[in-house]
């Protein structure tokens, strides 16, 4: 089978790409010049079943090429993290609504199935516990820039729904706190990333907050094999599903197993958010996802305990950092 990772050169798509090449699949692979620079994908260039493309997935002429010649497009492409939300909006806004519009308007055209990346930032800040896939949504007012990120992949979901009586076929996945190797820059991007740049640097971890905010912190190979069950299962077609774990975890206790595998020194700060982001980001307590309808429709539930996870992928970024002294 051959298959399209659009953002394919992000952590996500990159972990997704070396297990579909594993599985025998064509893997291609759009992403942006910078992205694929950054080296994700870089131990999978020799595969001669993976092609890769450097362009914008705002480029009608080749995403119509790219979902022409496959079977099924994964959608990965998108503006991520806090930092975005909160400084770059508009960017937001644009990839994420007029790039996923292209995509599902050129796979209706082919009749190719799409698994469409969306969030757990879509449920908002719902104090309903844990979050079922059909419950309603709960977001800030829109002037607050942090609500963009949500409100732009929702957007993308009411498309598939929109597109589904017109012959679209699709499987929208929530993800909740992937994390692994390759995450992210230790300069920037999830918590996770920034808890291990600060151990590998020697500096005192920031916590936003009292640290009492939790998250479901998702191995990424888990994630991965979520992903890949839902473009086989026929049975998760059309429907929206949670990919993650229910175990809940502190952020506060997220840092001191972060310390303790590093064997080092709790070394804890605590800022406010806003001293972080400003005024137009505002914290969730909690997130956690209801797993029962993945399990149900296709047998998958997260299995990777959360201090396993982490040492691999504290080890991940050890031998990236001491790569990069040496050069």
């Amino acid at each position: 089978m051959r298959v399209l990772i659009t953002g394919g050169a992000g952590f996500l798509g990159s972990h997704l790409a070396e297990r579909l090449l594993k599985d025998g699949n064509r893997v291609d692979i759009i992403d942006l010049p910078e992205t694929i620079r950054a080296g994700k994908i870089e131990h999978l260039k020799g595969n001669g079943d993976l092609c890769v493309y450097p362009g914008s997935i705002l480029d009608r002429d080749l995403i119509d090429k790219l979902i022409w010649q496959c079977d099924v497009v994964f959608h990965f492409a998108a503006v991520v993290g806090v930092a975005h939300y909160v400084a770059k909006p508009y960017d937001v806004l644009s990839v994420n609504v007029n790039g996923t519009q292209l995509v599902l308007d050129i796979a209706l055209k082919y009749n190719k199935k799409v698994i469409f990346s969306s969030t757990s930032e879509v449920y908002g800040k719902s104090n309903k516990m844990p979050f079922h896939e059909d419950d309603d949504r709960v977001l800030g007012p829109t002037n607050i820039d942090r609500w963009c990120y949500s409100t732009s992949k929702a957007v993308g979901e009411h498309f598939c729904f929109a597109m589904q009586p017109k012959g679209l076929r699709f499987v929208i996945l929530r993800f909740f706190n992937a994390y692994g190797p390759r995450l992210d820059s230790i300069e920037s991007g999830r918590v996770l990333s920034l808890f291990i740049g600060k151990c590998l640097k020697g500096v005192p971890l920031i916590v936003h907050g009292d640290g009492t905010h939790t998250r479901c912190f998702t191995y990424v190979s888990d994630t991965v094999e979520g992903i890949v069950r839902a473009s086989r299962v026929p049975e998760a077609e059309g429907q929206v599903l949670n990919i993650g774990t229910d175990v809940e975890t502190r952020i506060i206790d997220l840092a001191e197993k972060t310390c303790d595998i590093f064997e080092i020194e709790r070394n804890i700060v605590f800022q406010g958010h806003n001293d972080e982001y400003g005024l137009s980001y505002e914290d969730i307590p909690r997130r956690v996802p209801s797993v029962e309808k993945a399990e149900r429709i296709m047998g998958f539930r997260a299995t990777v305990p959360l201090e396993a996870g982490l040492k691999k992928t504290v080890e991940s970024f050890k031998q990236d950092w001491v790569a990069k002294q040496v050069r």
